[in-house]
């Protein structure tokens, strides 16, 4: 796909090409099938390439062609087959000739062109229109990985749009080839086939988280400190989740409510409730893991605050005996500094000081300290400094 160049006129200017590319009568040449005469137009130069296609008549694989003209040719001498397309990030010359070849509504292109589409299904005339979110759960990183899937599904063909790693639509194909008897009711049994991968490739994604969770509930309550950001990106990964289970859920029992109208086989009819049963049972999974992991944010945050607090205790605590010691020291400090200052006067060498000569000078001056020093520890007695 071309990089976007990122403003709207731009995308504007894209999807208007798209569209005139898509419909003949505004763009006749955009894509060579025939000239007047009937004579098949010449291949162009750069042959597009495709992951896997294959042809099937009566539940058997015929044909594996490697190109998509290739494809269009060998279906339309097969009229009673079925073809099944897989393309991984398809550019716009793969879609458009798709879309030309199987007239595929210019929306639904789009929205396989441009991803990062929501679950849904559309239905535009015969041709049905299926986006998906698969997922996977990567060991290493302990993280959720999702992909985009869209799905076409004609009367005689299926077209499968991947963005992203998951799903593995080989597997899907091998279990179908291995049962012709599914394989041979049509598109239709394809379609739930890769309906039922996605919803099964949500389980081991279930299992893993719930492996998270545990663990995050033991972190919380170990104090780690970096267990509210494992919080914040598994709650995300929750929301990605319920994104792609939810709408799920409603496109499943929409097309249990076509059955009757669309005559689909009753062992497809099993198949299909099936499914609806399991990607239920996974939303609510989901539905319980972001509750519990915002009931487990919200513990969180109490022991922290708890931590926060018994830390404030414990400061406002070491700072009380901390200025109890500062007083005592200030306090001794200046019941010694008394006799220091009267010592320090009568120490100095003046004639004219009377008490020099004074027969009781040095009892008086030592009276005097003792009486200071007393009445300076009485003082800071009562004041509970000492």
């Amino acid at each position: 796909m071309p990089e976007r160049r990122g403003g709207p006129a731009d995308k504007n200017h894209r999807k208007s090409g798209w569209r005139r590319a898509l419909n003949p009568s505004q763009q006749p040449d955009a894509l060579p099938s025939a000239v007047p005469d009937g004579t098949p137009a010449e291949e162009p130069a750069e042959t597009i390439r495709i992951v896997q296609a294959a042809l099937y008549r009566d539940g058997v694989r015929v044909s594996s062609p490697a190109t998509l003209t290739d494809t269009y040719r060998e279906l339309r001498e097969q009229p009673s087959g079925m073809a099944w397309i897989g393309l991984a990030r398809p550019t716009e010359g793969e879609l458009l000739s798709l879309a030309a070849e199987f007239g595929l509504h210019p929306l639904a292109v789009e929205d396989a062109m441009e991803a990062h589409q929501r679950p849904k299904l559309e239905r535009y005339g015969d041709t049905l229109f299926v986006v998906l979110r698969a997922a996977r759960y990567l060991d290493a990183p302990e993280e959720v990985d999702f992909g985009e899937l869209h799905v076409f599904v004609g009367p005689d063909f299926v077209i499968t749009v991947r963005h992203g790693a998951a799903p593995d639509l080989s597997a899907v194909r091998t279990r179908m080839e291995d049962s012709p008897e599914l394989l041979k009711l049509g598109p239709e049994a394809v379609l739930y086939a890769i309906l039922d991968s996605v919803v099964d490739g949500y389980a081991p994604v279930v299992a893993g988280v719930q492996i998270d969770v545990d663990q995050i509930e033991t972190e919380v309550f170990r104090g780690d400190p970096a267990v509210s950001r494992r919080i914040y990106e598994l709650s995300r990964e929750m929301v990605e989740f319920q994104r792609a289970t939810r709408p799920l859920v409603g496109m499943l029992h929409g097309l249990m409510a076509g059955f009757a109208k669309y005559e689909t086989d009753e062992e497809l009819q099993r198949y299909l409730r099936d499914v609806a049963d399991h990607v239920t049972h996974t939303s609510e999974r989901v539905d319980g893991f972001r509750q519990a992991l915002t009931e487990i944010l919200t513990v969180n945050a109490t022991l922290v605050t708890q931590q926060q607090n018994a830390e404030m205790r414990a400061l406002a605590e070491a700072g009380f005996e901390q200025n109890e010691e500062v007083k005592k020291i200030s306090s001794w400090a200046a019941i010694l500094f008394a006799p220091t200052l009267v010592g320090t006067i009568y120490g100095m060498n003046f004639h004219s000081m009377p008490e020099l000569h004074w027969a009781l000078g040095y009892p008086f001056a030592i009276a005097l300290m003792g009486i200071v020093c007393t009445t300076l520890y009485v003082i800071f007695k009562r004041r509970d400094w000492l």
